[in-house]
C-alpha cells in the first residue's frame, strides 16, 4: 500500500516539474528573443546613434566602428528571431551567451579605464556626463539576460519551438520505419520475398 502510494505521488510529481521546468524555458527564450529584437531594432532604426556608442567605448580602430555599428543590429535581430521561433536553441544561446560576455567585458573595461558613457544597449549611447553613468545596474542587466542564455545552453528543449517540431517529425519517420521493418519481417507473404514450398507433381517428389 505505502509503495503504491508512493508510486502515484511520484507519478504526478514528475509530470508537474517536467510541465514546471517547461514553462520556465519558455519564458527564458520569449524573454531573450524580446532583449534582442528590441535591441537589435532601436540600433537598427537609428544607425547612426549606433555609430557614436559602439565608437565611445574607444575599443575598435576607427576603420571598424562602422562595420561594427552596422553589423551588430543585423546579428541581435538574427538571434532574436532564431530563439523566437526556438531553431537551433542551444546553438543560438551559445552565440548570444557570447554577445552578452563580450557586452559585459565592454562595459567592465570603460568602468575601469574611466570612460563616461552609455552603454548603448538599449538605444541611445555615447559620451555622458561623469555623474550619469550606470555601470553597475548594466552589467547586471546583461548578467539577468545571461542567465536566460545559459538555461537555454543547459535545457534548450522548450514548448512551441520549430527545434521541438522536426524532433517529433524525426520521431514520427523513425517509428513507421521501424514498423515497416517488423512487418517486413514477420508478416512476408509469397509475393514480397518468404520462400514457398516447392509443388509436386502427382504426389511425388
Amino acid at each position: 500500500m505505502v509503495f503504491t502510494a508512493a508510486l502515484a505521488s511520484l507519478e504526478v510529481v514528475l509530470p508537474s516539474r517536467g510541465r514546471l521546468l517547461d514553462g520556465i524555458g519558455l519564458v527564458a527564450r520569449l524573454g531573450l528573443a524580446a532583449v534582442w529584437l528590441i535591441s537589435g531594432g532601436i540600433k537598427f532604426a537609428d544607425p547612426g546613434q549606433t555609430y557614436l556608442a559602439v565608437q565611445a567605448y574607444e575599443i575598435l580602430p576607427e576603420g571598424l566602428v562602422g562595420i561594427v555599428a552596422t553589423a551588430l543590429p543585423l546579428v541581435e535581430i538574427v538571434l532574436g528571431l532564431l530563439v523566437l521561433l526556438g531553431a537551433a536553441t542551444r546553438i543560438t544561446a551559445v552565440v548570444s551567451a557570447v554577445v552578452l560576455v563580450g557586452f559585459i567585458a565592454a562595459v567592465a573595461q570603460s568602468w575601469a579605464r574611466g570612460l563616461t558613457i552609455d552603454c548603448g544597449c538599449f538605444g541611445g549611447g555615447g559620451q555622458v556626463e561623469p555623474g550619469q553613468t550606470a555601470y553597475p545596474q548594466e552589467i547586471a542587466t546583461d548578467v539577468g539576460f545571461l542567465a536566460l542564455a545559459a538555461w537555454l545552453i543547459i535545457r534548450p528543449s522548450t514548448p512551441f519551438s520549430a527545434d521541438g517540431w522536426l524532433r517529433r517529425g524525426r520521431t514520427t519517420e523513425a517509428t513507421e520505419e521501424n514498423d515497416n521493418t517488423r512487418k517486413d519481417a514477420s508478416g512476408r507473404s509469397g509475393t514480397d520475398g518468404e520462400e514457398t514450398t516447392p509443388a509436386t507433381v502427382g504426389g511425388e517428389e
